[in-house]
């Protein structure tokens, strides 16, 4: 089964999101770019407050846009977040020359990391792998822009299948986001991702906007049932929106 992954802002959308039945509560702030982050304060509070309801539900937060080769600066905002109280601490990283070395540094930091390779314009397999030996929790594949592409605008659904496979061969947790909406079930489904996670898809006018806890209740549904049973076109957005939702 696919867990749910629901990108929340606030303590209010985290309940919520809890409630209609999403298995990890990702904390970042849509404001401040794909995996923008809250102030540490905002997350330790969201945290012990939802962990006071749901002891037992995961939770993750982003450290924010961080260029890959500003490593002193990444360092220390894993071990903020992580002190403050949250499961896994969600870093995004791009291709380039700074990438391999931000991943080995990232590997050894005393938290528990889940690299988030951002895939606009592609990825390298090699990145991939050597991500996927260094024995992080897990490992996610996204994008950094929302501009309406989707993942599979950059990635193919073969090459993506490849990549998670060897995240778990490696023990790793393994995801994926990146714009993804009702148009993309299918394509969800048919890789079976350990996580998928959604920020604008379970919101009711953008990503910038409230989290709809109907719609992450639509979300949990159309993830978790058998394949059989879900039809894309049973799988709509609440009336008023358009098969063009995104995280």
């Amino acid at each position: 089964m696919t867990a749910l992954l629901a990108s929340v802002r606030s303590a209010d959308e985290a309940f919520d999101a809890a409630r209609a039945g999403a298995e990890l509560i990702d904390l970042k702030e849509p404001n401040d770019g794909a995996l923008g982050g809250l102030s540490i304060s905002a997350i330790t509070n969201i945290a012990r407050e939802l962990r006071a309801r749901y002891p037992v539900k995961p939770i993750s937060a982003a450290i924010g846009d961080v260029p890959a080769d500003a490593f002193d600066e990444i360092a220390a905002r894993v071990i903020d977040v992580s002190d403050a109280g949250v499961d896994y601490v969600k870093v995004g990283v791009a291709r380039g020359p700074a990438a391999r070395r931000c991943i080995e540094q990232l590997a050894s930091l005393p938290a528990s990391v889940v690299p988030v390779l951002l895939c606009d314009g592609g990825m390298d397999d090699e990145l991939v792998s050597h991500t996927a030996a260094l024995g992080f929790a897990g490992l996610m594949f996204d994008t950094a822009s929302k501009d309406g592409g989707t993942l599979f605008d950059h990635v193919d659904v073969d090459t993506l299948a490849r990549w998670l496979r060897v995240a778990r061969q490696r023990g790793a947790m393994a995801g994926i986001a990146g714009a993804l909406g009702w148009a993309q079930l299918p394509q969800i489904r048919a890789l079976a991702p350990d996580v998928a996670g959604f920020r604008t898809a379970l919101c009711a006018d953008g990503r910038r906007s409230r989290l709809d806890p109907e719609r992450v209740a639509q979300w949990a549904s159309a993830l978790h049932r058998p394949a059989a049973e879900v039809r894309v076109d049973n799988a709509a957005p609440l009336p008023g929106s358009t098969n063009a939702t995104r995280l």
